[in-house]
């Protein structure tokens, strides 16, 4: 890891320019995002719902100064109070939306809000293969949700991507999130544990109900999963649906309990 003055030196040479504003790095920068971007990230603060993680908006990031070591050594996090292996064992604080319709996932979390800075970051990752951006954005994912995810996660499992998507783009972007935070928690990445087993049209066009039906029963568990504790990662949260079917099929698998842990998410979209 380069020093503060090496850093320096290098900028002077080469200068380092964000991926997404093309600016100067500058202060505050979490390479290759520059500090005026990372600091215009809407964060969204403690979960108000066990299930879908449905949390406010807040321009502060996570406060470390009650941050324990033993969160980043294999157990994600403090135990939450009324959680059983199987979510929440009195659900006292569910939203309206999973009042109606609770999610097949335990539980969800999502450090920021899909706008912005934030949304073009993402579209850059995923788009015009900017690889080095799954840093910031995993550890951003991680630093604003660890104090809110539960303990005994026994891995990590990237949403898996369409083989021919994977193809085009060279690269399954969960799968580059879901490397860096099981990496900072101490846990495994397990990506044979749950397989896409048909083709699916893109969901950025379709509404709630037809990406429901587009998802259904894309995804296959392996028989590892069963009695574990796994937590899924993909990049955004609008809907739910793909999150949804695969937390189904985990669960399907013996899955003993499934959580959802994103970078970002849409807001005022039914989960």
């Amino acid at each position: 890891m380069p020093s503060g003055f090496s850093l320096a030196a290098l900028d002077l040479v080469f200068p380092a320019l964000c991926s997404v504003c093309q600016a100067s790095l500058g202060p505050g920068r979490r390479d290759p995002l520059c500090g005026r971007c990372w600091g215009a990230i809407t964060r969204l603060g403690p979960p108000g719902c066990d299930a879908c993680g449905l949390a406010s908006p807040t321009r502060a990031p996570f406060d470390w100064s009650g941050a324990t070591e033993h969160r980043w050594a294999g157990a994600a996090g403090p135990s939450e109070v009324g959680l059983s292996e199987r979510g929440p064992a009195a659900p006292a604080h569910l939203c309206g939306a999973c009042t109606i319709d609770r999610p097949e996932y335990d539980y969800a979390r999502s450090a920021a809000v899909y706008e912005g800075a934030l949304r073009e970051a993402l579209h850059a990752f995923k788009f015009s293969g900017k690889r080095a951006l799954a840093r910031p954005l995993g550890d951003l994912a991680l630093e604003q949700c660890v104090a809110s995810l539960p303990d005994g996660i026994d891995a990590a499992i990237a949403v898996p991507l369409a083989r021919e998507r994977e193809r085009e783009r060279g690269f399954n972007q969960a799968a580059l999130l879901a490397q860096r935070i099981a990496g900072r928690l101490g846990v495994p990445t397990r990506p044979r544990w749950l397989a896409r087993v048909r083709a699916t049209r893109p969901q950025s066009d379709l509404t709630a109900a037809e990406r429901r039906a587009n998802v259904r029963g894309a995804f296959q568990a392996s028989p590892q999963v069963a009695g574990r504790h796994v937590l899924v990662v993909d990049d955004v949260l609008t809907t739910g649906a793909t999150l949804r079917e695969c937390a189904r099929a985990l669960h399907d698998g013996g899955a003993r309990r499934v959580g959802v842990l994103t970078v970002a998410r849409v807001l005022h979209a039914a989960v």
